[in-house]
């Protein structure tokens, strides 16, 4: 069986059992379906009303959801007045190195995809939480099921950031600089607990991605009798930017850019610096597609393997 990401248990609780879900979350949801074929290209999306009860939110929440799909140019229309339309995606493996650069949700599935058409596949990561890696996982763990492809080996090996750490984003995002001085050391408390939540969300969600990415690969040994290994380590620091390698033959890399926006914690509104992993620009390098692409993929390789090899510790995908 395949676990989604959607549906991974965070701090020991299904979702089901957590309070309402922010639009992030909405967003990952219907980004699923649309990925996985639930909603089709050129389909009409629910109403905002509808999604709104079915996910037992506001509607403002669903309106940001849908900006973020639309960003990530998975929908058409978002703006207008009717419900938008999924858009029509490329089929996986058009989007060549050659294509410009896209959101990472767009741009990564298809290129997983691709990677897993070889008989030995091979993929490195390196990430904040690998929520778009297991998301992305999810077309070529279909077409495997559906026998349509099936390599007979798979090697993954994921770079997370460790729990030991202080994380240099998501971080709270200072008050402004007109507050008044009395309230200094309650500011001063308030984001430090912030900080402290933040850190636990980000770790149950590095935890719970790492537990559904291992558990749906590793199940291709005894459904499909496939030669699967997933390793994972800790880095001793927040990584700016995100890397994917495919295969020795493709790197795909994106800057972390962070921003400040609003955070709902404990039904109070504050403000974090953060980056939205999913959305993040993901520019794509071939081996010998000249000696530019050529270079930055050795090179990705070789500090790839450095990290791995060197200050990288075992990682524990626990709480």
């Amino acid at each position: 069986m395949v676990v989604s990401g959607e549906h991974a248990a965070v701090n020991g609780r299904p979702r089901s059992q957590r309070a309402r879900p922010t639009y992030r979350e909405v967003a990952d949801a219907l980004r699923d379906r649309i990925t996985s074929g639930r909603l089709s290209p050129g389909q009409r999306m629910p109403t905002q009303a509808q999604l709104a009860g079915e996910f037992g939110v506001e509607r403002s929440a669903v309106r940001q959801a849908l900006r973020i799909l639309q960003t990530e140019q998975l929908l058409v229309n978002a703006s207008k007045g009717s419900p938008p339309t999924v858009a029509r995606q490329p089929r996986p493996g058009a989007l060549g190195p050659e294509a410009p650069p896209q959101p990472t949700m767009v741009g990564l599935a298809p290129r997983i995809a691709a990677a897993f058409e070889q008989a030995d596949v091979e993929i490195d990561a390196l990430c904040l939480t690998a929520v778009s890696l297991t998301l992305a996982m999810g077309e070529p763990l279909r077409l495997i099921h559906e026998g349509r492809t099936k390599p007979a080996r798979v090697r993954v090996r994921v770079l997370l950031p460790s729990r030991n750490i202080d994380l240099a984003f998501p971080a709270p995002a200072p008050p402004p600089a007109a507050a008044p001085v009395s309230r200094a050391a309650e500011a001063l408390r308030e984001e430090e607990a912030v900080g402290d939540w933040l850190r636990r969300d980000w770790l149950a969600q590095r935890n719970a991605q790492g537990q559904v990415l291992r558990h749906n690969l590793l199940a291709l040994r005894t459904t499909h009798s496939m030669d699967v290994a997933v390793e994972f380590r800790a880095l001793p620091f927040t990584p700016p930017v995100k890397l994917y390698l495919l295969n020795s033959n493709e790197a795909l890399f994106a800057y972390y850019t962070l921003s400040r926006r609003g955070e709902q914690i404990d039904h109070e509104r504050v403000d974090v610096y953060d980056a939205e992993g999913v959305q993040q620009m993901l520019f794509a390098f071939e081996h010998g597609a000249g000696l530019r692409d050529t270079t930055f993929v050795e090179q990705s390789h070789l500090w790839f393997n450095g990290l791995w090899n060197t200050i990288s510790q075992d990682l524990t995908l626990s709480s």
